[in-house]
C-alpha cells in the first residue's frame, strides 16, 4: 500500500477544470517527479495535498488513513509538508527561530526561559540535521542566506514539524549546479530514511536522475504513472503535450559584427537599502550574436536591464550604444536619438504589457506617439497587432482580446512579437522562458536564434543553465553584482560555470 493516495481527484475554479479525476500515489522511501504544462493541474494537485486548496470531489488517503485536509496545518498533523518555490520565512530572523516558528510548546513546561528554549530547540534541529545529511548556520539571519540555504532552512523547518512526506516546487529554479547536488544527496538521505518526496520541475535531466516513478498530468487529468528508468525525456514531453516537441536547440553559426553595438564600462549601481548590487561591470554585445548571462537569482540582472533601457540611473560607469553615450538618459530620451533597442522584461503583465488592455492597444503602446494629430490611428494598430499574431502563431479569439486572458506562452508572444517588430538593433530579454511550457520555450529559443540571424545583438539572461550553454554565443557569469568571467560556453564545463555562479574568478 503507498503512502500516500489521492483518488478521483477533481477540483473546479469558476468554469476552469483544474483537476479532473486525477490519482496520485507516493510510497515511503520513494521519489514521484510531477510533469505537466503550465495549467495542467499539477499545482493545483499538491496544493491540495498541503492543505491549501480543499478538493470538490475524491480522497485522500496518507498512511492508510482518510483525511480531509482544511488548512496547511491539518497537513502538517497529518505528515504533509510543502517547500513553494518562493519561501515562507521570516528575513529579520534567524534559521533557528524560523525552523520553530509556530511550534506548539510542550505541555510540561509552565515557564518560559529563552535560554533553555534555544537550546532546546538547537538540539532537535541539530538531531534532524544528522538523520538526514542537513546543515544551516542556526544563528544566521535569513536576509544574509543564499537561496540554497534558504530552501535548507523550509526544509529543516517541515522535518521539525514532522513532516513524513515533503512536496518541493520548483526547486531547482535559481540553484547552481553544485547546489543542486546539494539539494539531490539531501533528497536521496530523505528517501533513505524512509520520506516521501513529491519534486515538482519543468527540468527532465533532472526528473531523469533524482525521481523514481513519473506522473504525468495534461489539462487537468493524470495521462500517465511511468517507473523512470522506463522512460526517457522525449516520451516524456510526447506525454505532457500530447504529441512529438523536438527538443534540440540549434546554435545558428553566425559571424558577429567587428564593432560592438554596445558597451559596457564599469557600470556600477547601489541599490535602495544602500548595498551595492552591480559592481564595476563592464562588457561588450556584438550584433549577431545572444551574450547569455548566467547567476543566481538576484545577482544584478534586474539592475543590469533597467540601467540598459535607461529605467535606472548607474551611480558610476557607462553605456555606449555604436559609441553614442546613452548612460542616465530615459527610456523616451533613447528612442528620440533613433536608437533601436528593445526590452522584454521578466515581469511580462506588471512591466511589459497592460494586462487589463487588448492585444491591439498593447501594440499600439509603443508605436502610438507617431500619430498625427490627438487621436490614435487604431485601424493600423489593428492591423500590425494582426500581423504580430499570424505570424508568432499567438491563440486567441481575437487581436481586441484581453492580455491576461492569455496563457503565459501567447502573452509572451505578444511582447516578443511587438518588440521584434520595432526592427531593433538590440533585443534585451529577461528570463522570457519563466513559467512556460516546454512547446512556447522552444518557440521562443528558435525566435531568439532567428533575431540572431538577422545581424540582431541579444542579450539573453536566464536561469535553466543547459538552455544558455546550448543557445548562446557566449555566457557572462553573474555573482553578487561582479562580473566573474565571459566564457565559451562549448569550451567550459557546467561545474565550472557552477562555481563561477557561486562567486569564483573564471580561470
Amino acid at each position: 500500500m503507498h503512502y500516500i493516495e489521492m483518488q478521483h481527484i477533481s477540483k473546479r475554479f469558476g468554469t476552469v477544470q483544474a483537476n479532473d479525476d486525477v490519482g496520485l500515489t507516493v510510497g515511503r522511501g520513494e521519489i514521484l517527479a510531477l510533469l505537466g504544462e503550465n495549467g495542467s493541474g499539477k499545482s493545483t494537485l499538491v496544493n491540495m495535498l498541503a492543505g491549501i486548496y480543499i478538493p470538490d470531489s475524491g480522497s485522500i488517503h496518507i498512511g492508510g488513513k482518510q483525511y480531509r485536509l482544511w488548512s496547511p496545518n491539518d497537513a502538517i498533523t497529518a505528515g504533509v509538508g510543502m517547500v513553494h518555490q518562493h519561501f515562507k520565512l521570516v528575513p529579520v530572523m534567524n534559521a533557528w527561530e524560523n525552523i520553530s516558528l509556530g511550534e506548539e510548546k510542550p505541555e510540561e513546561r509552565s515557564f518560559f526561559n529563552p535560554f533553555i528554549e534555544k537550546r532546546r530547540v538547537v538540539k532537535k534541529i541539530a538531531d534532524l540535521e544528522e538523520r538526514f545529511g542537513l546543515k544551516t548556520v542556526h544563528d544566521r539571519k535569513i536576509y544574509d542566506m543564499s537561496v540554497s540555504e534558504k530552501q535548507t532552512v523550509e526544509i529543516i523547518k517541515m522535518l521539525y514539524r514532522g513532516a513524513t512526506a515533503l512536496i518541493l516546487d520548483e526547486p531547482t529554479a535559481v540553484l547552481a549546479p553544485q547546489e543542486i547536488k546539494r539539494l539531490f544527496s539531501m533528497l536521496k538521505n530523505m528517501k533513505q530514511e524512509g520520506c516521501a518526496v513529491i519534486i515538482i520541475t519543468h527540468k527532465l535531466n533532472e526528473v531523469m536522475e533524482i525521481s523514481d516513478r513519473v506522473t504525468v498530468m495534461r489539462k487537468g487529468k493524470s495521462i500517465a504513472t511511468v517507473n523512470t528508468a522506463d522512460t526517457n525525456p522525449r516520451e516524456l514531453t510526447g506525454m505532457m503535450v500530447g504529441g512529438s516537441v523536438s527538443l534540440e536547440i540549434t546554435r545558428e553559426k553566425t559571424l558577429p559584427h567587428d564593432k560592438p553595438v554596445m558597451e559596457v564600462k564599469s557600470l556600477s549601481c547601489i541599490g535602495t537599502e544602500g548595498e551595492l548590487v552591480l559592481d564595476d561591470a563592464s562588457f561588450d554585445l556584438y550584433g549577431g550574436e545572444i551574450l547569455g548571462v548566467a547567476g543566481i537569482a538576484g545577482s544584478g540582472q534586474k539592475e543590469l536591464c533597467e540601467i540598459l533601457t535607461g529605467l535606472r540611473k548607474a551611480h558610476s560607469g557607462s553605456v555606449l550604444f555604436q559609441g553614442d553615450n546613452i548612460t542616465g538618459l530615459s527610456p523616451r530620451q533613447i528612442k528620440n536619438r533613433g536608437i533601436s533597442m528593445s526590452f522584454v522584461p521578466e515581469d511580462r503583465l506588471g512591466m511589459g504589457l497592460a494586462g487589463g488592455m487588448s492585444i491591439t492597444e498593447n501594440v499600439l503602446l509603443r508605436s502610438y506617439e507617431k500619430n498625427p494629430g490627438i487621436f490614435v490611428n487604431r485601424t493600423a494598430g489593428s492591423i500590425l497587432a494582426k500581423k504580430i499574431v499570424e505570424r508568432y502563431d499567438v491563440s486567441t479569439p481575437s487581436v481586441q482580446h484581453t492580455i491576461r486572458k492569455l496563457s503565459g506562452g501567447n502573452i509572451q508572444k505578444v511582447l516578443l512579437g511587438r518588440e521584434i517588430d520595432l526592427d531593433p538593433k538590440v533585443l534585451i530579454t529577461a528570463y522570457p522562458v519563466r513559467g512556460l511550457d516546454i512547446g512556447a520555450s522552444y518557440f521562443i529559443y528558435d525566435l531568439l536564434s532567428e533575431q540572431k540571424k538577422k545581424g540582431i545583438a541579444v542579450l539573453f539572461i536566464g536561469e535553466d543553465l543547459d538552455v544558455l550553454m546550448e543557445l548562446c554565443d557566449r555566457l557572462m557569469v553573474i555573482h553578487a553584482g561582479s562580473i566573474m568571467g565571459i566564457v565559451d560556453p562549448r569550451q567550459v564545463s557546467k561545474e565550472d560555470i557552477g562555481l563561477m555562479m557561486l562567486g569564483e574568478k573564471a580561470a
